[in-house]
């Protein structure tokens, strides 16, 4: 009898939402505590190449947004290459870096990311997203998403 109690008590908290919404959490309060960056860290290197890297183009959030909110990217390769989803790499650019991969990494495929209702204390947080593509080249973008409260 316990058993069967148990189990209709899993079946109704996965029915209700509650398991879903736990892996939305984009970046954590204590982790928005921690210092920033140095500036170095932020800058993007300049660099030159026969071939072309892949993009990394932010589709949204284009301004600034209140939280929960929708982080979209969109991944393109060139020169028949395709991308490789698993070099996909998210980092928040604090003081220690805050490794975010784990957190995106079931919303990522070769096309992008698509994470809906990503949650982050208000603030200005810096985000480095890395991906490479079959022939092995990579590419960093930094972004910074302005969460309102």
């Amino acid at each position: 009898m316990r058993f069967r109690v148990f189990i209709w008590c899993i079946l109704a908290l996965a029915l209700s939402g509650q398991v879903a919404s736990a892996g939305s959490i984009l970046i954590k309060a204590e982790e928005a505590a921690l210092p920033p960056a140095p500036a170095a860290a932020n800058l993007a290197l300049a660099t030159r190449g026969i071939t072309r890297r892949p993009n990394v183009i932010l589709v949204s959030p284009k301004a600034s947004v209140s939280s929960p909110f929708d982080l979209d990217f969109n991944f393109r390769a060139h020169g028949g290459s395709t991308i490789k989803p698993d070099s996909f790499h998210l980092v928040y650019l604090k003081k220690p870096t805050v490794d975010l991969t784990a957190r995106v990494k079931p919303f990522v495929t070769a096309k992008g990311v698509k994470m809906e209702g990503a949650e982050a204390p208000p603030g200005r947080h810096a985000i480095k997203v890395t991906i490479a593509d079959s022939a092995g080249r990579k590419a960093s973008a930094i972004f910074v998403l302005n969460v309102l409260k």
